[in-house]
């Protein structure tokens, strides 16, 4: 069963083409810079690898143009896209949805019923969808939402103290995001050390969320009604007092959308560091002595390490502490930054062999640290197409 992976960002579309009888990886690629009037599109194939710019202006025009690369006879991939069995999409939210769904009109409009809580997110997965099912209606297209993971969250961890008829009629409550790669953390934790542990998942890249793991399910996350919460993200505030909201609208005289706006794509490590968003180019300027480039860093690392102590909490310990995402991943200066200090909780660094981690499955705690510090190469596109897979056969 071949299943095509799909992962839309506000401007760019990836994906994973798998062999699902053995999740085999057949072919993957991207498009970026869709909406500008070129756009990079990319496939690769084992050590086959080619690229051309496209006129992509939407997405859906994107994920056409990535079909057309997989069905060239050059790449040998794809006959015609009969061949794929489904497309899954790394959705996020919706409104009275989670889980693993067929994509169908009600749905679409469910996801368009949050577009004010996920504008860079939503809009362009339903442009996506809704092209997708016209141009090319015998193929299935799942959504397996972010939230799904978090749906076991306990009562407590799941509302924000405002009037409870807002989360029963609105939907206005914590959910929790990242479903995939923390799913991800605690199916591979489990192969590795053959049973269940608790885990404090730390997700880290231009978006950024720690989660608490128990018994392989969610127990608490950093991230609540919407991915704009939590920790700050590249260019997303994070945790912000909503309070601010109404005097800055008048001090910088604009409007509650603008300043939404500024929130959303202006702030973040882009905000303070004035920058980037990028913990490579703010990492640089704050090595070159820029002040405001070494706040950023350690205001994000402060988050992570809030986020990881409330998860302590939450779990009553831990067994485990993951690293993953392109931050947690190929930083090791960040992960020092983020461990630095916590011997007496029982939480070694073994710095030495966390400086030569980049990118790859291992352990990077000391002998003496009581708990288990990994890096753990996330794989969500692994973990769609698993979800997919199985609501087709159970369909």
């Amino acid at each position: 069963m071949k299943i095509l992976v799909a992962n839309l960002g506000s401007t760019s579309f990836k994906y994973s083409l798998y062999d699902m009888d053995d999740e085999r990886l057949l072919a993957r690629g991207r498009v970026e810079r869709i909406g500008e009037a070129s756009s990079p599109c990319q496939i690769s194939i084992g050590d086959f690898k080619k690229e051309e710019n496209v006129s992509a202006p939407d997405h859906g025009i994107a994920v056409r143009e990535c079909l057309r690369q997989l069905t060239d006879p050059e790449t040998g991939v794809l006959k015609d896209s009969s061949e794929i069995a489904g497309v899954g999409f790394k959705a996020v939210f919706a409104k009275g949805y989670t889980g693993v769904q067929r994509v169908t009109d009600d749905l679409l409009a469910a996801m368009e019923e949050f577009n004010a809580v996920l504008p860079a997110h939503n809009p362009p997965y339903v442009r996506a969808m809704r092209m997708l099912k016209k141009s090319l209606p015998d193929i299935p297209l799942v959504a397996a939402f972010e939230t799904g993971f978090h749906e076991e969250i306990p009562t407590r961890n799941r509302y924000y103290g405002v009037p409870f008829e807002w989360a029963q009629q609105y939907g206005v409550r914590r959910y929790g995001f990242h479903g995939a790669s923390h799913r991800y953390i605690a199916t591979r934790c489990r192969e590795i050390f053959g049973a269940d542990k608790r885990i404090v998942s730390c997700h880290l890249g231009g978006s950024s969320s720690v989660c608490a793991i128990a018994n392989g399910k969610s127990r608490a996350s950093s991230m609540g009604g919407s991915p704009q919460t939590g920790l700050l993200n590249n260019n997303r505030c994070g945790d912000f007092d909503p309070f601010w909201c109404s005097y800055l609208m008048k001090k910088l005289n604009v409007s509650l959308d603008e300043l939404l706006q500024t929130l959303a794509t202006k702030s973040g490590l882009l905000g303070l560091s004035g920058v980037s968003g990028d913990v490579r180019d703010i990492a640089a300027r704050r090595d070159a002595g820029d002040e405001r480039a070494k706040l950023a860093l350690e205001v994000f690392v402060g988050d992570v390490r809030r986020y990881i102590g409330a998860s302590l909490v939450e779990l009553g310990g831990a067994d485990l502490i993951t690293f993953a995402g392109g931050i947690g991943e190929f930083r090791a200066d960040v992960r020092e930054m983020v461990l630095d200090g916590l011997d007496d909780l029982g939480i070694v660094l073994d710095k030495e062999a966390n400086s030569k981690i980049y990118g790859v499955e291992s352990k990077i705690s000391a002998p003496t640290s009581r708990i288990e510090i990994w890096v753990v190469p996330t794989n969500e596109e692994i973990i769609v197409g698993r979800q997919t897979k199985e609501l087709l056969e159970r369909s």
